[in-house]
C-alpha cells in the first residue's frame, strides 16, 4: 500500500509543478506584454489581404461528413499498419484468426463506405 502512496505523492507534486509553471508564465506574460489595442490588430487575417466578409460563416454539413470519413479511414490505416507489421508473429500464435479479424474489420468499414456512397453523402454537388 505504501508504494501507491509514493505514486500519489509523485503525481500531486508533478501536478503542482505544472500548475505553478503555468501560473508563473501567465504572470510574467501579463507583466511584459504591451497592451495597445488597435483596429487593425483586431481584423481577421486573410493572407495579407483586407477581409471581404465576416469571419464566422456557416459551412455546408458535407464538409464535416468528408472530415469524418477522412478521420475514419485515417484511423483504419493507423490500425492496419501495426497489424501488418506484426502479422507473422500473430499468425504463428493465432493462425487464421489473425487474418479473419482484420477481414471483418475491413468489411465493417467497407459496409459503412458503401452505405455513405448509396445515400449520396459523397456527392459533391
Amino acid at each position: 500500500m505504501l508504494e501507491y502512496g509514493y505514486v500519489g505523492v509523485f503525481f500531486v507534486g508533478g501536478l503542482l509543478f505544472v500548475c505553478f509553471n503555468f501560473a508563473l508564465a501567465a504572470f510574467v506574460t501579463r507583466l511584459i506584454k504591451a497592451h495597445r489595442p488597435h483596429y487593425a490588430k483586431n481584423l481577421t487575417y486573410e493572407c495579407g489581404e483586407a477581409p471581404e466578409s465576416e469571419a464566422w460563416v456557416q459551412y455546408n454539413a458535407r464538409y464535416y461528413l468528408f472530415a469524418m470519413m477522412f478521420v475514419l479511414f485515417d484511423v483504419e490505416a493507423a490500425f492496419l499498419l501495426p497489424w501488418a507489421v506484426g502479422f507473422k508473429s500473430m499468425y504463428l500464435s493465432l493462425g487464421w484468426l489473425a487474418l479473419a479479424e482484420m477481414v471483418v474489420f475491413l468489411l465493417i468499414l467497407g459496409l459503412g463506405l458503401i452505405y455513405a456512397w448509396r445515400k449520396g453523402a459523397l456527392e459533391w454537388v
